[in-house]
């Protein structure tokens, strides 16, 4: 490629997204020049490990560069002289695409304001194509942007809660807009068929989130210890508080097991004290970096995730790639990763009975779960690998710069 690759996303580098850190860094390994650029600061919680800290430190905070009135007002005159044909073009994109209120097309102003000065910050690193991850408000930022500069834009799209929301995000005319979408599953592309033009579905490609499978393993020898573990964000859509009343149920009759709560979140004081009668069989951890994840995992032997609603969740590729077992819910597109009774358990979402039922499986059958780690390993070394699938995004990026995108939606 003739120049460097623009990341974006609204918030960047974050610890519950370490999934596009591993992209970036399978890009950069390819030989590709990434910049990233984040549209509000991370939190400093969230800068866990070195790994964050150094993306924090390199990465492009646009809200921050556009609260500066000099600047702002700079790139958008840059802008307006350099292409005036472009900068009204994306005035009349955001005002065609605002979603209605007055509050929400006050944002959409913010969206196109912060634009301005995106685009002036690619242009200067000579950057020849701009990837967001997330369709929502920075997928905004991301369409006026390419808008304005002329340079081509492309978008991974996850769910499930842009589908919750389809026509306020405006998901139809971002995909008319961008060069592709790359979509996380199959469930995922599908979400994008049913909200877009069927001229533009040659663009929604297949593009796996994954791990790095060398990172995650498991002793052999360090014996089978009924350490259950939870890792995600704690809010309501993780079905935590359903975990916490199954576990409940099971130390009755295994009262030697352990919950591990890897995660932090809103609900976090109200899950605390659910758990407080639970003793100390139940920790929580908060927020770890990727080598500490890595390393709990070597000491877990099964994972939980009950969520009510899901994409495809990389904790569970990563538990996959450690040799674990999971029990997770039959939302999204969590079915094209893990095969019910194969790799793990997938349960009804909000089925407690269920739930509880095939955790206790896996907490008396420790050959069960020895034997459906192993095929959760190979199934995530052969489909969500993360350099492989950052090879084939490359693929995809230099293909759509070149006028011609693969036929195909997964690499052949």
């Amino acid at each position: 490629m003739k120049g460097p690759i623009a990341y974006l996303t609204g918030q960047y580098p974050r610890a519950t997204d370490t999934f596009i850190q591993r992209e970036v860094s399978a890009l950069r390994a390819l030989g590709h020049e990434v910049v990233t650029a984040s549209v509000r600061a991370t939190e400093a919680a969230h800068h866990v490990g070195p790994e964050q800290k150094a993306e924090y430190a390199a990465t492009f905070q646009v809200m921050n560069a556009a609260k500066n009135p000099l600047r702002l007002i700079g790139a958008h005159l840059d802008a307006l002289l350099r292409n005036p044909k472009g900068w009204f073009a994306a005035l009349t994109l955001a005002a065609r695409t605002r979603p209605p209120g007055l509050k929400a097309g006050l944002w959409q102003l913010f969206y196109f304001l912060e634009a301005g000065v995106l685009a002036q910050h690619l242009r200067a690193k000579g950057v020849v194509h701009l990837h967001n991850h997330f369709a929502d408000s920075s997928c905004s930022v991301a369409m006026l942007t390419s808008r304005i500069s002329g340079i081509p834009f492309s978008v991974t799209m996850h769910g499930p809660g842009i589908f919750f929301e389809p026509k306020h995000w405006r998901i139809d005319e971002k995909i008319a807009q961008a060069a592709f979408f790359a979509c996380i599953s199959h469930f995922c592309r599908s979400q994008g068929m049913l909200f877009s033009d069927p001229k533009h579905w040659e663009k929604l490609k297949i593009v796996h989130c994954g791990v790095s499978p060398e990172m995650y393993g498991q002793d052999p020898d360090r014996g089978y210890k009924k350490r259950l573990l939870f890792i995600g964000r704690l809010d309501e859509v993780k079905g935590v508080p359903l975990l916490l009343k199954s576990f409940g149920e099971l130390i009755k009759t295994h009262p030697e097991a352990e919950l591990h709560i890897v995660g932090d979140g809103p609900a976090r004081a109200l899950l605390e004290g659910q758990a407080k009668g639970l003793g100390e069989a139940v920790r929580f951890l908060g927020y770890r970096s990727q080598q500490e994840v890595a390393e709990i995992l070597k000491e877990t032997d099964m994972l939980i995730l009950p969520s009510f609603a899901e994409g495809v969740p990389v904790v569970l590729m990563e538990a996959m790639a450690a040799r674990l077992p999971v029990v997770t819910t039959q939302v999204g597109g969590i079915g094209e990763l893990v095969e019910d009774s194969v790799s793990g358990f997938i349960c009804p979402p909000g089925d407690l009975v269920t739930l509880t039922a095939r955790i206790d499986t896996l907490l008396s059958d420790a050959a069960l779960c020895a034997k459906m780690g192993a095929e959760g390993q190979a199934k995530v070394a052969a489909e969500f690998n993360s350099p492989h699938e950052a090879r084939w995004l490359s693929q995809i990026i230099e293909g759509s710069l070149k006028g011609q995108l693969p036929k195909t939606l997964r690499p052949e």
